[in-house]
């Protein structure tokens, strides 16, 4: 790459973290590709480091010895993230969402990629302390979010799937209780599509008792693999009486009540802000 000036290199360096959290790069990488002294470029990554700090984007990590490098690790200020649910609450509380049965319209938030990529953030800033091998989720609705909290943890996506696809090979699945409506119901999981002994990471968009996660739970020991971490974006707030299958997760949002009668939605921020 042809000899930048400082500013510049600046710019592209900064782009060039962002877009690859959670990657060790060496000093050398950059060394090279701006065709600098690496005095010059660890001058250049404590501005970086600063402005990140300074202004909540993330964390600029620097690992020492002949394999070290730098490491970004995207993190969202808590009440920044608060902001952001907080219009996520309001929005979900407009009376037209409703749907039959008391249910909520949440598919077009799900297909905003603005929010999205916030949300990703947000769930890989929480649980960025912790080593992952996948973000998994249930299909279809959570896929979105799974996908981008995986792009800011820069680990892969496994999608469990409501039946076995001939096109997937050999599979594991398991039957398990509904929580919504306590029915039986199958999931399945390719056995390529997870290797033994994973740390997991599992993303949803919505969980009332935690039957579904409780199922993916439950399949990932066909796997011996570990879950360190549960997200959802939102939760189902008074059980009436309903016991919940899952007590370690983190909510983004929670539901307190939906009156499909005088059209009332009560959301407030998850347990994460609790």
């Amino acid at each position: 790459m042809k000899k930048l000036k400082r500013s510049a290199r600046l710019v592209e360096m900064t782009q060039y973290l962002l877009f690859r959290p959670h990657t060790l790069i060496p000093l050398t990488t950059f060394a090279e590709r701006y065709s600098s002294a690496k005095s010059s470029i660890s001058e250049d990554l404590t501005i970086i480091k600063e402005v990140f700090e300074d202004e909540g984007l993330g964390e600029l990590h620097t690992i020492a010895g002949a394999a070290g490098g730098v490491k970004f690790t995207p993190k969202v200020p808590k009440d920044t993230a608060l902001e952001t649910i907080l219009r996520v609450c309001e929005r979900l509380q407009q009376p037209e969402r409703i749907l039959p049965g008391g249910y909520l319209y949440m598919t077009d938030m799900l297909g905003d990629p603005r929010l999205l990529n916030d949300i990703g953030k947000m769930f890989a800033s929480i649980f960025s302390a912790r080593d992952f091998d996948v973000v998994m989720t249930v299909e279809t609705k959570g896929i979105p979010l799974a996908y981008a909290t995986a792009a800011q943890l820069n680990v892969p996506v496994v999608v469990v799937r409501r039946d076995n696809k001939v096109t997937e090979g050999s599979a594991v699945s398991i039957n398990y209780v509904s929580g919504s409506n306590k029915r039986i119901q199958t999931m399945s999981l390719p056995r390529r599509a997870l290797a033994e002994q994973s740390r997991v990471l599992i993303i949803d968009d919505f969980m009332k008792a935690g039957g579904t996660i409780r199922g993916m739970i439950d399949l990932l020991q066909e796997f011996k693999a570990t879950v360190a971490g549960v997200g959802v974006l939102m939760e189902a707030g008074e059980m009436d009486g309903e016991e919940r299958l899952v007590d370690q997760y983190v909510s983004l949002a929670k539901v307190h009540g939906v009156d499909p009668k005088t059209k009332q939605i009560i959301i407030k921020p998850g347990n994460f802000f609790e």
